[in-house]
């Protein structure tokens, strides 16, 4: 049988907020455990909460960003478990009445347009986290920092309508990029800015119904989301072909074992017993405040790669790499209007400049060749001053030195070749020297041709010009 997955994500992302949602503790990676706490994120009786402005405000513009209708009046209610890392034995979270509904994700895709609607977006205070390595008796005992209990989150939450592991690392993906653009998140999946649930079922294929969902709780990479998925995919298909029953129940991906392993069963919203806040009031955002936020919104990557393909007749893969960033797509806008060659451009800026800048682990903001610089690049190659082989060269020397592309050229003498006379003799060397070759080519072995080409291209450092090496392989390869 064929099984169609069903796939819905809760996506939590760190807001980027200085401080706590409910207090003045500031929000900071790497400090000692324990140290950044209050009697308000500890939950301490008497300690009472007062909402983060600027928690609101990067909230109504995330909620603006994915398309979602921002309410008047949303509220806040305590949401009860009990668990280690929970200092109150309640997470203060938005239920029945949250911030943001009904958004909508779409992009372009080999199959068409995927359209992924947005249930809701709401507010919450993240827990502590529990440390199970690293100590003598980590063996028998957990420890509990709760430097991270109170930062600010929002938790987003797509409808059940992704159909493979793909899309659904395809929507993280773009949810990530987004709160990246709009400054609210700091994209660093490693550092828990982004964690993600999904909520996968199987059903048979041309089915509507929806089968039962398993929920795979705290992936916090995209090659995690997916190698998840796919298991748990291929699990149900099995348990159901074997005619087994799947549980309702919370999963964890397993790194070591490559699978999800049972957490626990799967909660419902009446086993959190959920009531009102007390010691919060109903938030109310004026129409000033979400316009407001909405003049804040800039262009966002999916309107970006769009913009890109239709004013400078890119492909969708090399839009998709260069829409990623603002910073980059003004990269890659600057260097095509210097150039006038936007294929160029973008041949470059994915290439050399897109290797290096992972090498060096530098942003494009710091790239050792200004725009204006690889358009100067650029044009030495159209106008055939040297080749594309020794461009790469120029490139790297131009990165570490600052210098010109002119400049480096120069210095190094690495004009194109083009005198005739010294090419034709290189040519004679190399076909002297490749005798096999020459016989497959004349053989009827037309791609030897290629190897000659690149063995008299290497001979000459890569300056000579292809297309006379070309005309002069051919010449002395007519002859008897």
């Amino acid at each position: 049988m064929q099984w169609e997955p069903v796939i819905g994500l809760e996506v939590h992302a760190q807001l980027a907020s200085e401080t706590k949602i409910f207090c003045g503790c500031p929000v900071r990676a790497g400090a000692s455990p324990n140290t950044l706490v209050c009697p308000v994120c500890l939950g301490l009786p008497g300690a009472l909460p007062v909402l983060n402005a600027r928690a609101v405000d990067d909230a109504i513009l995330a909620a603006l960003a994915i398309g979602c209708a921002v309410q008047p009046v949303s509220a806040f209610a305590r949401k009860n478990y009990f668990y280690p890392d929970l200092p109150k034995g309640y997470q203060i979270s938005q239920y029945d009445q949250p911030l943001a509904v009904d958004g909508l994700l779409e992009w372009a895709s080999p199959d068409g347009v995927t359209r992924v609607r947005i249930l809701r977006l709401h507010l919450e205070e993240d827990a502590g986290k529990l440390l199970h390595d690293g100590f003598e008796d980590s063996d028998r005992r957990s420890y509990v920092d709760l430097n991270r209990s109170g930062v600010p989150l929002v938790e987003i939450v797509t409808r059940p309508d992704l159909r493979s592991a793909s899309e659904a690392v395809a929507c993280f993906e773009r949810l990530r990029a987004i709160l990246v653009e709009i400054g609210v998140n700091g994209g660093n999946l490693e550092q828990g800015h982004l964690r993600c649930d999904a909520n996968v079922s199987v059903r048979p294929a041309g089915s509507t119904a929806l089968g039962t969902p398993v929920e795979v709780k705290n992936l916090n990479s995209f090659r995690f989301l997916r190698r998840a998925l796919e298991h748990e995919i291929d699990r149900q298909a099995r348990v159901l072909e074997g005619g087994g029953r799947v549980e309702h129940d919370t999963r964890l991906w397993d790194v070591g074992s490559h699978r999800t392993v049972v957490m626990r069963s799967k909660e419902e919203a009446h086993d959190y017993r959920y009531f009102p806040e007390p010691d919060l009031p109903p938030l109310r955002v004026s129409p000033e405040r979400i316009q407001a936020a909405r003049a804040r919104l800039p262009e966002l990557p999916e309107a970006r790669r769009l913009r890109l393909m239709r004013a400078y007749s890119l492909s969708e893969y090399d839009a998709g790499l260069l829409s990623g960033s603002a910073a980059t797509a003004r990269y890659f806008e600057a260097v095509a209007a210097a150039a006038g060659n936007a294929k160029a451009a973008a041949n470059w800026i994915t290439g050399e400049v897109a290797r290096t800048l992972n090498e060096t682990g530098l942003p494009i903001e710091r790239a050792g060749v200004p725009a204006s610089a690889l358009a100067g690049l650029i044009a030495l190659v159209e106008a055939g001053t040297i080749t594309g082989t020794v461009a790469k060269h120029v490139f790297a020397r131009m990165w570490t030195t600052g210098l010109s592309a002119q400049d480096v050229v120069s210095a190094e003498q690495l004009g194109q070749i083009d005198d005739r006379a010294a090419l034709a003799a290189a040519v004679r060397e190399v076909l002297a020297a490749n005798e096999p070759s020459v016989a497959l080519y004349r053989a009827g072995k037309t791609r030897a041709l290629g190897f000659l080409v690149g063995a008299v291209m290497k001979a000459t450092g890569g300056r000579a010009n292809p297309a006379l090496v070309n005309d002069l392989l051919l010449d002395e390869l007519r002859r008897a």
